[in-house]
């Protein structure tokens, strides 16, 4: 069986991507976050999108861009502290945003790729995090019950993958990536190299390349990416 080629330009990967699309964003502040295909989405002008990211970025990095360009109806997230320009958004009511606590965050989305509807949690009960969600009492405590999260589309970034779409992260630029790329109707990949269909060990595969769809090389990396250091 030939294995398909799944490379393509960003924009026509991105140009996929609809008004009113759950997005979800690859990242734990600067590692593993798509600047390059954050600002295509910027380009293509898809607006009304629900964002599902573990932090804003910085201000005019990242995320911001999208915020900045109005094309941002939603972001669920973990917290905003690092870009006070999300925090003005929010409390001007002109962004709705939904936070978690970081491995709430994570587990939703993990679920989301393995098919569960929710799972329950003790995490945040009496607080903020818990208000408006359903509670249901097990084995004699109070818990949560947290939705899965799942998006139209996931956009990552990994520093190899190969032409099928197998996937390798550098160290902590994993984070969100592989449980967003199992998440996603569509994930749609940036990688600093594309290399041939058998040029990845398979013991260095994060990410296996039937959960992606398309694969973009980056020509260079801009200035957004010069905090990672290898």
């Amino acid at each position: 069986m030939r294995l398909t080629d799944k490379q393509c330009s960003i924009e026509d990967a991105i140009a996929r991507i609809q008004d009113g699309a759950t997005v979800m964003l690859g990242g734990f502040g600067v590692p593993g976050t798509p600047f390059a295909l954050i600002r295509a989405l910027v380009r293509h002008g898809a607006r009304d999108l629900t964002v599902i990211k573990n932090d804003a970025n910085e201000p005019d990095m990242g995320v911001d861009h999208l915020l900045r360009s109005g094309q941002v109806a939603r972001l669920i997230t973990t917290h905003l502290g690092l870009n006070g320009h999300a925090i003005d958004l929010m409390n001007k009511g002109r962004i709705k945003v939904e936070f978690n606590a970081q491995g709430i965050l994570a587990e939703r989305i993990r679920a989301g790729g393995a098919g569960i509807g929710g799972f329950l949690s003790d995490i945040g009960i009496g607080t903020e995090l818990a208000e408006g969600k359903r509670m249901i009492e097990f084995g004699g405590k109070t818990h949560v019950i947290e939705p899965a999260l799942r998006a139209d589309v996931a956009l990552l970034h990994a520093a190899r993958a190969d032409s099928f779409g197998n996937l390798a992260y550098a160290a902590t630029a994993r984070n969100f990536n592989p449980l967003m790329a199992m998440a996603a109707d569509c994930v749609i990949v940036e990688a600093e190299a594309v290399l041939s269909l058998g040029a990845l060990d398979a013991n260095d595969i994060h990410t296996p390349g039937v959960f992606v769809d398309h694969v973009t090389e980056l020509a260079a990396l801009s200035e957004e990416y010069a905090v990672v250091q290898r």
